[in-house]
C-alpha cells in the first residue's frame, strides 16, 4: 500500500493531466453532438483548437511547469466558456499553485451561474470551501462546508475536513458531533477517535478544576473505548480524589496490557491543573505514593519489559537514588542479552555518576561498536512523524494513538 501511495505522490501530476485528457474527450464527444446549429466548418475549428491547447496543458503538467499549463487552460476558456470542468480544472490548478484568490474568483463565479446544473453548483461549493480550507480562512471554510452539508449529508469528505478542522482547533463538542456524523455516513466505526476526543474534553475540564464535567466526559469516553489516554487520565483524577488504592490497579492494569506507555503515563501524571496550591499539594503527595508502589513491583510480567525498567532506573534517578537505579539496571542487564543502544546508555550514566569509571569504559566500547543515535523520543506509525511531545492524534496525518515510543539516547 505504501509503495502505491509513494508512486501516485511522485506521479500526481502525470495522473491528473491524463485525469483532465479523459474530461475532456467525453465532453468533446457531448459538445460534438449539441453543436449542429453550428457550422461543420466552426465547429471542427474549435474542436482543433482546444485540442492543442489542451494537449500542451497536459504536457506543461507531466513536466511539472503549472504556471504554463494555467495558461494554456485559460486560453480553452477563451475559445469555449461553456467548458464547466475546464473551470474546475483551472481553479484547482490555481489552488494546488498557491494562487487561492484566483481559485476562489473562479468557484464562486461557476456558483453564480444561472445555467449551471444542480451537481455542478454542489461541486463549485465543495471546492470553495476547499479553497478557503487551504488559503487558512477556517471560519468561511466552515461555513461552507456546512453550506455544502446543507444540500446533501453524505459528503463524506466534507464532514471529515470538518473533523480536521475542529479537532486542530480543539473544538472538541463539535469535533465529537462530526465524528459522529462521519461514523453513519461512512459506516466506519470511529469508536476508539471519539474516546480520545471526549477525553481531550475531559482533560481540559480536569485541568479547569472542574472535576465532576470531567469525570462525565471520562465516563463517556470508557463507554466508546477504553484508550489508553482515557487510563491516564482516569489514574489523574484518581488522584486528586485520592482514591490511592484504585489508582494503584488502573497502574498495574495498564502497564501489564501496554508496559511500553508506561513512560508515558508517569510524563502525563505530573502534568499540572489549575487550582488551588493546597489541592496541587496533595496530589502531588499522592502521586509520589503511586510512584512508589510502582518502582516496587516485582512482577515477572513488566520486569521484563524494557520500557518499564527504563521507566523506573529514570524516576530513581530523578529522585537522587541512582545507586537503586545501578540495582536495577545492572541485574536487567544480567538477565536480558537483547539490550537497546538508550538501555547501555542509561547504565554508562549510572556507571560514571557512581565512579565505577572502569566498568563504564568497558560498556562505552562494547556500546560504540553498533551505535545508533535516534533523534526523537516519540514517533508515529503511520506517517513517521517524529516528536519529542506526547500526541494522541498525530500533528502531520491526524490519525489517533498511532504514536510508538522510542527511548532517547
Amino acid at each position: 500500500m505504501e509503495f502505491y501511495l509513494n508512486w501516485l505522490q511522485n506521479n500526481l501530476l502525470s495522473v491528473v493531466a491524463i485525469g483532465f485528457t479523459i474530461v475532456l474527450v467525453y465532453h468533446y464527444l457531448i459538445e460534438k453532438d449539441t453543436g449542429a446549429k453550428l457550422s461543420k466548418r466552426y465547429r471542427n475549428s474549435i474542436y482543433e483548437a482546444q485540442s492543442k491547447v489542451f494537449l500542451n496543458a497536459t504536457q506543461y503538467l507531466i513536466s511539472g511547469n503549472r504556471d504554463l499549463a494555467i495558461k494554456e487552460f485559460l486560453s480553452a476558456v477563451d475559445i469555449n466558456r461553456e467548458t464547466i470542468d475546464t473551470y474546475f480544472a483551472l481553479g484547482g490548478l490555481f489552488r494546488s499553485n498557491g494562487e487561492i484568490d484566483k481559485a476562489i474568483s473562479i468557484h464562486r463565479s461557476l456558483i453564480a451561474r444561472e445555467s449551471i446544473s444542480e451537481a455542478h453548483r454542489l461541486r463549485a461549493l465543495t471546492e470553495l470551501a476547499v479553497d478557503f480550507d487551504r488559503g487558512g480562512f477556517i471560519d468561511k471554510a466552515i461555513e461552507t462546508y456546512k453550506d455544502v452539508l446543507k444540500i446533501n449529508r453524505d459528503q463524506y469528505q466534507v464532514i471529515q475536513a470538518l473533523c480536521r478542522i475542529y479537532e486542530d482547533t480543539g473544538d472538541w463538542d463539535q469535533a465529537y458531533n462530526y465524528r459522529i456524523m462521519l461514523s453513519k455516513v461512512g459506516h466506519e466505526n470511529q469508536s476508539e477517535t471519539i474516546s480520545h476526543i471526549l477525553v481531550q474534553k475531559a482533560k481540559w475540564n480536569f485541568e479547569l478544576g472542574e472535576i465532576a464535567k470531567c469525570e462525565e466526559d471520562l465516563e463517556d469516553a470508557f463507554r466508546f473505548a477504553p484508550s489508553v489516554s482515557a487510563k491516564i487520565l482516569k489514574l489523574r483524577v484518581l488522584l486528586h480524589e485520592g482514591n490511592i488504592d484504585e489508582a494503584k490497579f488502573y497502574l498495574l492494569e495498564l502497564l501489564k496490557e501496554q508496559p511500553m506507555y508506561a513512560s508515558f503515563a508517569f510524563e502525563s501524571l505530573e502534568e499540572g491543573f489549575k487550582g488551588e496550591d493546597s489541592v496541587k499539594e496533595k496530589y502531588f503527595q499522592r502521586l509520589n505514593i503511586l510512584t512508589d508502589y510502582f518502582l516496587g513491583l516485582n512482577d515477572a510480567d513488566l520486569t521484563s519489559s524494557e520500557s518499564v525498567i527504563l521507566t523506573k532506573v529514570r524516576l530513581y534517578k530523578r529522585m537522587n537514588r541512582v545507586e537503586e537505579a545501578y540495582n536495577v539496571l545492572h541485574s536487567w542487564i544480567q538477565n536480558h542479552k537483547a539490550q537497546s543502544e538508550v538501555l547501555k546508555s542509561e547504565f554508562i550514566k549510572i556507571l560514571i555518576d557512581l565512579k565505577k569509571n572502569d566498568e563504564a569504559v568497558v560498556q562505552v566500547k562494547e556500546m560504540l561498536n553498533n551505535m545508533h543515535q535516534t533523534l526523537t523520543k516519540h514517533y508515529c506509525k503511520e506517517c513517521g512523524f517524529n516528536s519529542d511531545d506526547i500526541f494522541w492524534r498525530c500533528p502531520q496525518c491526524h490519525e489517533w494513538e498511532t504514536i510508538q515510543f522510542r527511548w532517547k539516547v
